[in-house]
């Protein structure tokens, strides 16, 4: 029982002595100061945002979920995009519809065929 006990504590100390050394090595790391309240890490472009930039987004976890604040910010910015879109859409649909009737005068006509050889009038 001595045995194992000289053994456990051994290993203890060469697990301790093994920490030490690579604390003091490398360091504890670098220490990130915290996010300001109110900001958050969320990162979406200004404009043209892509299929990809939307899969990228992460928020901050809490509790009971994701950020409220950071998933609102997101949402909204996803919807101005998307009306943007769609207005621009609906414009070039005007342009077109305004096109279209300004080169359709309607119905060509047909011209009587010339009174060609063997017809007799």
């Amino acid at each position: 029982m001595v045995t194992i006990g000289l053994y456990v504590m051994g290993v203890a100390v060469l697990v301790a002595l093994i920490f030490a050394v690579v604390w003091f090595v490398f360091g504890r790391g670098e220490d990130l100061p915290p996010v300001e309240k109110g900001t958050t890490l969320t990162r979406l472009p200004r404009a043209g945002i892509t299929g990809d930039d939307v899969r990228a987004v992460l928020f901050q976890q809490t509790f009971r979920g994701y950020k409220v604040s950071e998933v609102d910010w997101a949402l909204e910015k996803l919807a101005r995009e998307i009306d943007e879109l769609r207005a621009v859409v609906h414009d070039l649909q005007g342009r077109d519809a305004v096109d279209s009737a300004a080169t359709d005068t309607g119905p060509i006509p047909v011209a009587d065929p010339p009174d060609g050889p063997g017809r007799g009038r």
